[in-house]
């Protein structure tokens, strides 16, 4: 076992007074204020879940990143034992999610088929048509003038449109397939996130039908001609695909380039410095995105379930035990990081688990960063004097047990 795990400080938190996960934030780009005691608690403690259920919380750096690439582990949300966040979530646990909710040796057959798209080349080669997206919703926000609201003016339509090129959905078809990606990840009840899934599978198999007839040059054109009609997948797993490609591709970034500008707009001596090595290709910007991707740490709760004795950190997780990684305390660990609350864009911060790690590390990650990298520079440089339009607390923002952003960001210059 690492030696930075077993001499990690502990506290357990008092078995009696279990503390509730997940819980809301109350100021957008920290963790709420309720998980002060599960740091304390480092590596990893126990919480309750919304049915009362018990299960482990990992809070250590070190302790993370060696339990999320222990294949003991499975993501599998069929496994009668693997956590849900909410009850709405658990009313659909049964329905399979590819890529993110198999394990090997599926998951890595899944995942070799993608890898190529997403690679550091083709995401290079993609930067010019990221860039040419981001100008063009800049100038239509200046043409239409101040104010303006970011989420939907911005930071949606960006990765959204990028992800339909990159598949090879029509860009026509975003207010629906953002609207179910919506209703998926957050709601309110499990009949709207079972509807979502029907009407987003529905949609995916009229276009393979499509793209048989009339193929174009998407990664689901590729998936088709080739993997399906070799029958290297299924229909099934094909749409399966194609829906988390789709909704992940666009959900997470958006909340990213949403919370990143409200994040920068309220420490204006950071982006005053970052404004001063902004330029396309300036490892400061670069810097920044890693350093944002760490300390925001919008998808908060990663889910695992046992399939085996694991000995970690002092404690046994038993066969069939739920396991959850707050990304938000990982990524602040004091043992890893110097100063974790503070945004500090000269630390080493490449080796963050936003993305997750092992396995499972997200596929997207190359093209997130482009996206996060160029969507904000290109926005304060062509808006320097960007700021909010109503005050920081009256602006809502999401709730707990989804993916963490603005719901709305309302700005003027």
């Amino acid at each position: 076992m690492p030696e930075s795990i077993q001499t990690h400080p502990r506290n357990t938190v008092p078995d009696a007074n279990p503390i509730p996960f997940p819980q809301d934030r109350s100021c957008p780009y920290h963790p709420p204020t309720g998980y002060a005691p599960l740091r304390e608690a480092a590596p990893l403690t126990r919480v309750t879940l919304f049915d009362g259920r018990r299960v482990w919380l990992v809070t250590g750096y070190a302790a993370a990143r060696e339990l999320l690439a222990d294949q003991r582990l499975s993501t599998d949300r069929e496994h009668e034992g693997f956590p849900v966040q909410s009850e709405r979530l658990a009313q659909v646990r049964n329905r399979g999610v590819a890529l993110l909710g198999v394990d090997d040796p599926k998951h890595n057959i899944q995942r070799r088929m993608l890898i190529p798209s997403f690679s550091v080349k083709r995401i290079a080669a993609l930067r010019p048509r990221i860039q040419e997206t981001v100008d063009r919703l800049l100038d239509a926000m200046v043409d239409q003038g101040p104010p303006a609201e970011l989420v939907n003016a911005f930071a949606l339509p960006v990765p959204s449109m990028v992800i339909c090129a990159l598949l090879g959905v029509p860009y026509a078809d975003h207010e629906f397939f953002e609207e179910q990606s919506r209703r998926l990840l957050r709601g309110p009840g499990a009949e709207d996130i079972q509807d979502a899934r029907d009407e987003l599978d529905a949609y995916f198999h009229r276009l393979i039908d499509h793209k048989r007839r009339e193929p174009g040059d998407g990664l689901l054109d590729e998936l088709v001609h080739q993997r399906l009609a070799s029958g290297a997948v299924d229909r099934e797993e094909l749409v399966s695909l194609a829906t988390i490609l789709l909704v992940a591709g666009h959900e997470t970034t958006a909340n990213m380039i949403s919370l990143g500008t409200f994040t920068l707009l309220q420490h204006p001596d950071r982006l005053a410095e970052l404004r001063t090595g902004m330029g396309e290709g300036q490892p400061l910007m670069a810097a920044a995105v890693e350093e944002l991707l760490r300390y925001l740490s919008i998808a908060d709760g990663l889910m695992r379930v046992a399939k085996e004795d694991i000995e970690v950190g002092g404690e046994t997780v038993r066969a069939g035990d739920g396991v959850v990684f707050s990304t938000s305390l990982v990524n602040r660990d004091g043992t890893a990081y110097e100063a974790p609350e503070e945004l500090d864009w000269h630390r080493s911060t490449r080796h963050h688990l936003a993305f997750g790690f092992g396995i499972h590390q997200c596929l997207g990650q190359n093209l997130a960063r482009a996206e996060i990298e160029i969507a904000l520079r290109s926005l304060f440089e062509r808006l320097p004097r960007l700021r909010l339009a109503m005050p920081a607390e009256d602006i809502p923002f999401k709730p707990g047990d989804t993916i963490q952003g603005m719901l709305e960001l309302p700005v003027t210059w």
